[in-house]
């Protein structure tokens, strides 16, 4: 099933700013909230759809490829735009800012873990720079990303500890990371030395992430680059990023696309752009060529008589894909005229005669030939 639009969703416009947007979602969450619609599947459903909405429009980088590329662009490796919430608990943890007070200040205290247990956090955001051919952005591809990442560890199934065992709440902060110190009239706090501002500690640690709940490795996958991409495009590869702390969800791997220069065609805006090289009489008589475009595809190309140098010659929907739009732009082939440095003995005899009929002033010198073509090109 197509998903919705993420705007449509929170009922806002593509130019809503973030107080908007947010005021949309706790709207949305106050009326489908679970609390106020117990057993009522269909709520939830829409409940976790604004969640995922307010996930992605809320966060700048995750917009800004949602616009580019909408759902097409935001799923790459990991199926689906936004975060894919699964226990609404996650919801209340990620969101409990947006829904302050609702039901009596319970909605943001939903699900979240005793304070002897290590609070999870989401991973970092990774950023890569992946550079691509010109037919590659044109055809589309499939490319081999690799990187070193955080991983969940699987040993202790990422909660720091060795088997058996369990974390024990910081007896000096008592669980809240912090000491507080009064001064005079002043208060101030400072993170826990004991426990490092965790809250907890760790006596008995997983010999493989060190206590960590995850460790970093090098890690190789396929990432689908859609047709029409192009330079200065980001493109997301959602939960590819850093793995959480302590079970906490991944972050995503943001692509900088740089196209690489080709040396017979080139990008306007969604066309692509070649020129042809053709001959004084093809110029004059007209022709019919074949070409080759930048995927090896071929086209028949006619010439009309007197076509002039500089002229646009366009194959329609033979351009780039428009990600958003769809559709495509036009190949474009721009003419040029080929001026031979090299010629016969008879090609320069024949030349000088078509000089003189046309009242032209030519000559030669060098093996090469002189601006017999200036009347014509101008």
């Amino acid at each position: 099933m197509q998903k919705r639009d993420y705007y449509q969703i929170l009922g806002v416009e593509r130019n809503a700013n973030q107080e908007d947007i947010k005021k949309a979602y706790r709207k949305l969450a106050l009326q489908y909230h679970p609390d106020r619609n117990p057993d009522n599947k269909e709520a939830e459903n829409k409940f976790k759809e604004a969640s995922e909405a307010y996930d992605v429009l809320s966060t700048p980088e995750k917009r800004k490829a949602y616009d580019q590329f909408g759902h097409a662009g935001m799923g790459q490796g990991a199926g689906g735009g936004g975060a894919q919430y699964s226990d609404l608990n996650d919801i209340f943890e990620q969101f409990g800012d947006v829904f302050g007070d609702l039901f009596g200040g319970q909605a943001s205290k939903r699900g979240k873990k005793s304070k002897s247990s290590p609070m999870q956090q989401r991973g970092h955001d990774l950023s890569q720079y992946l550079k691509i051919s010109l037919k590659d952005s044109y055809i589309g591809c499939k490319k081999e990303i690799d990187i070193y990442r955080y991983e969940k560890c699987e040993q202790c199934d990422h909660t720091g500890c060795k088997a058996g065992t369990k974390s024990d709440i910081c007896n000096t902060c008592q669980g809240t990371g912090s000491m507080h110190y009064r001064q005079g009239f002043f208060t101030y706090s400072q993170h826990c030395s004991d426990c490092s501002g965790q809250g907890f500690k760790i006596k008995n640690q997983c010999v493989k992430c060190h206590g960590q709940s995850r460790y970093q490795k090098y890690e190789k996958f396929s990432v689908n680059i859609p047709a029409g991409i192009y330079t200065g495009a980001e493109l997301r590869v959602a939960g590819k990023g850093d793995s959480g702390s302590f079970g906490g969800p991944s972050g995503d791997l943001y692509l900088s696309i740089e196209v690489e220069i080709d040396t017979k065609f080139y990008r306007r805006e969604d066309d692509l752009v070649s020129t042809l090289n053709l001959t004084y009489p093809q110029l004059v008589l007209g022709c019919q060529l074949e070409l080759e475009n930048v995927d090896g595809s071929r086209e028949v190309i006619k010439i009309p008589r007197g076509c002039k140098v500089g002229e646009e010659i366009k194959f329609s929907g033979k351009g780039f894909a428009r990600i958003q739009r769809g559709g495509r732009g036009d190949w474009v082939i721009i003419t040029q005229c080929h001026i031979p440095t090299k010629l016969s003995e008879e090609a320069k005899k024949s030349l000088l005669e078509y000089s003189k009929q046309i009242g032209d002033s030519c000559q030669s010198s060098g093996g090469g030939i002189s601006g017999f073509f200036k009347k014509f090109l101008g």
